[in-house]
């Protein structure tokens, strides 16, 4: 087995998972990257897709958690991502979340200035989910 290290998700409401790993893939600003055991120390963003959890090398992942973006922090032996929202893929209904987008979308022709921001953010974050769930 592979060495391990400790990965925490913690959304707003709860610790989600707290245990150790072999490895984590998680959505980025520059793309999707890989944390290891012994991984060099980084502070960095996290944008709205798909963390996968592995607890052997080698194998698939035993988690597929969708996170709406947060922060990620990084040591030799501790992984901790503070997420804002965070769902486990299986529990994202794809017809629901197009009529979420749907609903969206129709707000964003008629918003003003000062939601536009926030009601596109929200349009991001669903799309994300829908592709999550595909």
């Amino acid at each position: 087995m592979a060495d391990t290290f400790t990965f925490e998700l913690v959304s707003p409401e709860k610790l989600l998972f707290s245990k150790p790993v072999a490895m984590v893939t998680v959505p980025g600003g520059e793309g999707e990257y890989g944390v290891l055991s012994g991984h060099a120390p980084m502070i960095t963003t996290i944008t709205p897709g798909v963390i996968q959890i592995y607890e052997e090398e080698n194998a698939g992942p035993v988690e597929r958690i969708f996170v709406a973006g947060g922060f990620a922090e990084v040591s030799q032996t501790r992984f901790t991502v503070l997420a804002g929202e965070a769902v486990p893929v299986s529990d994202l209904n794809r017809a629901a979340l197009q009529e979420q987008a749907k609903a969206i979308a129709g707000k964003i022709d008629s918003a003003n200035e000062h939601d536009l921001a926030a009601l596109k953010t929200q349009q991001d974050v669903i799309a994300a989910k829908i592709q999550a769930a595909a």
